[in-house]
């Protein structure tokens, strides 16, 4: 509580963790794309969010796209592994969560759920900017957007009236051989072509705890990415863009599974993400069709898990890979000064191919077996949505409409009792929102927001056939969606020295999908489970963000959660519910100079589901509470800019909560970038 008085004894002030110049007036300039779909202002939003961008990125030197998210309210990043990072958004977490990057949908149909590593394969140094909205995203994205949305937009191309060419390269190091990162940028510009390409080569050590933890090994691992994008102005003003990237993740180890359950090792060897898309935007000039955009997408995402328990006679190579098509168009409509509209199609199609090799330690001998999903599974994504936005005087109504359907087709010929032939499924949701915003003043707003979301179940939900987590599960075809019911009362204030958000919601949730235990059944050591709709929970909380322009050149923010989950059907907490957690931080720019200083913490949490006892990555009793202090600076000399940061300083030892291995100790990074 002592956290909660100290936030609370600050003047309730808003903030956009984004800005760095703290002698302007960014705060009341900042637009916010996800929430709505077009570039709307903060003060206009009737719902929570948080952006956080390339240069915050850069002068907190964070690791991760995950770690990047680390200290903005309403957001908890769990770390099964050291080359993961899920974040936690109003308690939801992997699959009930929507990632996208330049508007386009990450999540593909064995997307796991709870905590997963997906997030982590998007290149940090690619990023242009993160944004997240919380509680509210299915009728905006689609499904799987029960918690909200996270949406990473990349480094691009921009415009110039003269040609030229800039980039930069960066160096980074981090002590007890934690971190190597090389990163070098080129772009160019001109009035009607500009591309930018990136690439970055990184070496992680094994992660090294604090005080009483020590070297966790093995943790470390290699990284390799590259981001390209080039775009076309054509004379009537159209522009056409096309983008690739691509990151290789090599010998990811799962650090709890070598500690806690006798593995000699178990990786991900590799992990490759890759996206290829093409996108036109169309200007027009009626009512009807004020502007219009067409984006066509090609992903390849392959897993492969490598992994040997001691004293076994075979070890095991999974290989999980999936292609996904997609097409979306999208026309933005005004038909008046005070009504606006976008509207739209999207289509998605996954395939997946799934195997896995028992290879025999004694002579070699390789046996295919069936993969942790049924090979050749797909499923297609089909959705059509609308939005609107009413102005009227104060008042502001967004209302918003979306009916998506999914034809997820599996031929599981797997041999024994679980063996159901071919299977198709076809579950469909229609979803709404609806939002009330009255504003006070120019600088202040009252919301009121009330969001359907829902999460159609995928293949990884019902095919899935294998060890995850600390357990063994076998497929369960007949799944429905999950379904929540956000409400939302919000307040916001941006001016030139104070800004404030102020956030109470309850989110009720239905037709959960959950593991439910299969009693007496043991494969491998391991109980086995199947999943079923078979629970409801609710989440409710408070969220408060804040800042004061104490001068200049001085701002204060600090930013503090708390989160109530409880499972209904079972009478007991949910699982993996975040503890109280929050950032204080006082923050100094003068010139090229820039410092901060920053605290994190979390409170302990031991309100446990049975499930989280049974997690071995949850200790005795509960996740203890911690509480960090960072130090950041940066100074920019001609074209260099020099950045440092002081991790952890009084070594706490911590883990955040679900999380199967500890925090970094006391650690020192310095980044040299050389920009021309």
């Amino acid at each position: 509580m002592k956290y909660l008085f100290i936030l609370l004894s600050i003047p309730v002030l808003g903030f956009s963790q984004s800005n760095n110049n703290l002698g302007d007036s960014a705060f009341l300039k900042e637009v916010i794309v996800t929430a709505t779909r077009q570039k709307t202002n903060a003060i206009n939003l009737p719902f929570s969010v948080n952006r956080i961008s390339a240069n915050e990125i850069q002068s907190a030197g964070f690791r991760t796209a995950p770690e990047s998210l680390t200290g903005n309210t309403g957001i908890f990043v769990q770390k099964t592994n050291h080359g993961g990072g899920s974040p936690f958004v109003r308690a939801l977490t992997g699959n009930q969560n929507l990632l996208l990057l330049d508007g386009i949908r990450l999540n593909n149909s064995t997307y796991r759920y709870g905590p997963n590593q997906y997030f982590n394969t998007i290149d940090v140094y690619s990023i242009a900017s993160i944004e997240v909205v919380r509680g509210t995203g299915s009728v905006q994205y689609g499904s799987d957007a029960m918690g909200g949305v996270i949406q990473v937009f990349s480094k691009g191309a921009n415009f110039n009236t003269n040609n030229s060419w800039s980039g930069s390269v960066l160096g980074k190091m981090v002590s007890g051989n934690m971190e190597y990162t090389g990163r070098a940028e080129l772009d160019y510009s001109s009035k009607n072509f500009a591309f930018h390409i990136g690439g970055s080569s990184r070496k992680f050590g094994d992660l090294i705890g604090g005080d009483t933890t020590g070297i966790q090994s093995p943790s470390g691992y290699r990284e390799q990415a590259y981001d390209f994008q080039a775009k076309w102005k054509l004379k009537n003003e159209t522009i056409i863009t096309i983008a690739s990237q691509q990151l290789i993740q090599k010998n990811v180890p799962l650090y709890h599974r070598v500690k806690l359950e006798n593995f000699d090792f178990y990786n991900f060897a590799p992990q490759v993400r890759g996206l290829h898309y093409a996108k036109i935007e169309i200007p027009g000039k009626s009512p009807l069709f004020s502007k219009a955009s067409f984006t066509a997408s090609f992903q390849q995402t392959k897993e492969i898990r490598s992994y040997y328990k001691n004293g076994a006679t075979n070890k095991f190579e999974e290989t999980d890979k999936v292609k996904t098509l997609g097409l979306t168009a999208q026309i933005d409509s005004k038909f008046s000064k005070n009504w606006t509209a976008i509207s739209g199609i999207e289509w998605y199609h996954d395939q997946v191919n799934s195997n896995k090799q028992q290879i025999s330690i004694s002579n070699g001998t390789v046996l295919m077996q069936r993969g942790l999903y049924p090979d050749n599974a797909s499923s297609a994504n089909f959705s059509v949505y609308s939005l609107h936005q009413l102005n009227l005087h104060k008042f502001q109504i967004n209302a918003g409409l979306r009916y998506n359907s999914f034809a997820i087709k599996i031929k599981d010929t797997a041999a024994g009792a679980n063996q159901l032939g071919e299977v198709t499924v076809k579950p469909s949701s229609l979803v709404a929102n609806i939002s009330l915003l009255y504003h006070l003043s120019d600088n202040q707003s009252l919301y009121s927001s009330f969001s359907t979301g829902y999460r159609a179940p995928n293949i990884d939900d019902m095919g899935t056939l294998g060890l995850v987590d600390f357990r063994y599960e076998v497929p369960a075809y007949g799944l429905k969606p999950e379904k929540s019911y956000n409400t939302e009362l919000g307040y916001r204030l941006q001016g030139k020295r104070f800004q404030s958000s102020l956030a109470l919601f309850y989110m009720q949730l239905n037709d959960l999908v959950t593991r439910v235990q299969l009693p007496g059944q043991q494969i491998g050591g391991y109980n086995v489970y199947i999943k079923e709709n078979s629970q409801e929970s609710f989440v409710r909380g408070l969220e408060i963000e804040m800042a004061y322009h104490l001068s200049k050149n001085w701002l204060l923010k600090g930013g503090f959660s708390q989160i109530y989950g409880q499972n209904t059907s079972k009478n007991e907490p949910m699982r993996r519910v975040p503890p109280m957690n929050g950032q204080i931080q006082l923050k100094y720019h003068y010139k090229t100079w820039t410092a901060s200083i920053e605290n994190l913490f979390a409170s302990k949490q031991d309100r446990l589901a049975q499930g989280d006892k049974d997690d071995n990555r949850i200790p005795l009793g509960g996740t203890p509470g911690w509480n960090l202090w960072n130090i950041y600076a940066g100074y920019g000399i001609g074209k260099v800019q020099i950045n440092t940061a002081l991790i952890n300083v009084f070594n706490v030892d911590y883990r955040m909560h679900g999380s199967g291995i500890n925090g970094a100790g006391r650690n020192l990074s310095l980044s040299l970038m050389y920009q021309f």
